[in-house]
């Protein structure tokens, strides 16, 4: 079961929780990261990995860790899942929720933080968990919360330590460090990912890499045109491989069918 050691529980002053915590915010989630040309291809990729990772979802069940606004515990159960979300902001729950009914869609949402999940060991196919493991305070719990829950497969991204969007996470962390309110997140090292995976029985299947470039300058040229050339050139001399990132990964618990 998980730990429920309120002593071992992050702070909510974290600004992981705090950003979320915000209507306004939560309102504009969506639109800040997903409109436009750029947010649109990230949209259609997103989607796109979760279905090549998770084949044949009819009946699985899945939960997704960091759900937000619901947008990828959507598309699961459009696909036959039946999905649990969690998110430790009520108010992006409460979108998630709007969104379901809205399209006509049956998933559960609920309050929950990715550091205690309150699922009994691997009580689901398989847990997801995008943009969440680079915020959280604690990114090895968290990733021993998915692990536990799952019984066959974790899906989940991160920004890699050998990338150029490295260099933007380190000027955030300085300014968060100058006390700017800024999201300072964090970079991994694929070894260090790896390792971790390990350490609770599950091994990395297979990766997708998104950029070469920063996620950042793309939506400041706005252009799906210039993007897929760029790193699609990038991509066919071997520099995607080396350096893309985000990078999302399927891990498989080892032994399992």
């Amino acid at each position: 079961m998980s730990s429920s050691d309120p002593a071992s529980r992050p702070p909510a002053e974290h600004y992981s929780y705090a950003v979320y915590a915000d209507p306004a915010h939560a309102g504009r989630f969506d639109q800040l990261r997903f409109s436009g040309p750029i947010g649109t291809l990230l949209a259609e990729t997103q989607e796109q990995v979760l279905v090549d990772f998770l084949p044949g979802l009819e009946g699985s069940t899945v939960l997704d860790v960091g759900t937000g606004t619901g947008r990828g515990a959507l598309l699961l159960a459009r696909r036959g899942a039946v999905v649990t979300g969690v998110d430790a902001s009520p108010q992006m729950l409460e979108i998630a929720r709007e969104r379901a009914q809205r399209e006509g869609v049956t998933a559960r949402f609920d309050v929950g933080d990715a550091h205690h999940l309150a699922f009994p060991d691997r009580s689901f196919d398989a847990a997801v968990s995008l943009r969440v493991l680079m915020h959280t305070p604690d990114w090895r719990q968290c990733l021993a919360e998915l692990c536990r829950v799952a019984r066959e497969k974790v899906v989940f991204d991160y920004p890699a330590l050998a990338s150029v969007a490295a260099l933007q996470a380190a000027g955030r962390r300085v300014a968060a460090a100058f006390g700017s309110r800024t999201e300072a997140y964090r970079v991994f090292r694929a070894r260090g990912v790896e390792a971790e995976l390990a350490r609770h029985g599950f091994a990395v299947r297979a990766r997708h890499r998104q950029f070469v470039f920063p996620i950042a300058l793309h939506k400041a040229i706005g252009s799906r045109r210039v993007t897929t050339g760029v790193e699609g050139a990038l991509s066919r001399l071997g520099l995607l491989r080396l350096f893309g990132s985000p990078v999302t990964v399927v891990a498989t618990r080892e032994g399992a069918r």
